[in-house]
């Protein structure tokens, strides 16, 4: 079978299962039930159970995963539409990300110190709030494990879209300019994706922060690892 038809195979495959993921979450609205997770969680079931090998879903998997360039340029609409609300929360957009970006890198290298892992994998575990294009560089650079930056990322994004609306409705917090920044800067484009369930005021900060985080673990990251290892 030609690459082209398994590769179409794979991308009928993988909108056969996120179609009804998005239909159930919309019913139900429960947190676990997120697309991207379960579509994920799914689909890797299926390809354990028929032995299907990663390869082969790639050869569908990899022009989904090309259009992440084109989607993450489009967030430049809803940004343009919310310039005003941009200005107006540039300082709890760049103060809140920035703040979020020391507390996630230096709590994660803290813990993962004390937990005995080797430099490599503490490296790899820096980056883990940020976006997974710019997390692997940061890991290649300084000398991280980029398979596992990768792995951290996915659960800093997965934990934070779970979890972070909850704690922030524990602590009370009723803005949804907040959710959109907290998503943006703790869970990058999976904390985007959740935002657009508080608006799109939300979307926009929540896409800015993602973008002030990049930045800032691009400056801290290479600091951190000197401080700690000197």
């Amino acid at each position: 079978m030609s690459a082209f038809i398994l590769g179409i195979g794979m991308i009928a495959l993988t909108i056969a299962v996120y179609i009804p993921a998005t239909r159930l979450y919309k019913r139900l609205r429960w947190p676990i039930l997120m697309p991207v997770l379960t579509t994920t969680s799914i689909l890797i079931l299926i390809l354990v159970i028929s032995g299907i090998k990663l390869d082969t879903y790639m050869l569908g998997g990899k022009w989904i995963q090309e259009l992440l360039g084109p989607a993450v340029v489009s967030l430049a609409f809803p940004l343009s539409r919310h310039l005003h609300v941009l200005k107006q929360n540039i300082i709890p957009i760049v103060g809140g990300t920035i703040g979020g970006s020391i507390t996630g890198v230096s709590t994660g290298a803290l813990i993962a110190i004390l937990l005995g892992y080797p430099q490599e994998m503490v490296i790899a575990l820096l980056p883990k709030s940020v976006t997974t294009p710019v997390a692997i560089q940061l890991a290649n650079q300084v000398g991280g494990n980029a398979s596992f930056t990768s792995l951290f990322v996915m659960i800093a994004g997965f934990s934070g879209i779970l979890l972070g609306p909850m704690l922030l409705k524990w602590a009370k917090v009723r803005s949804k300019h907040a959710y959109g920044i907290g998503l943006g800067s703790a869970s990058h484009a999976l904390g985007m994706a959740r935002s657009f369930e508080y608006g799109e005021n939300a979307v926009a900060l929540s896409s800015v922060s993602m973008i002030v985080s990049a930045i800032a673990g691009s400056i801290m990251l290479p600091l951190w690892v000197w401080i700690i290892y000197g």
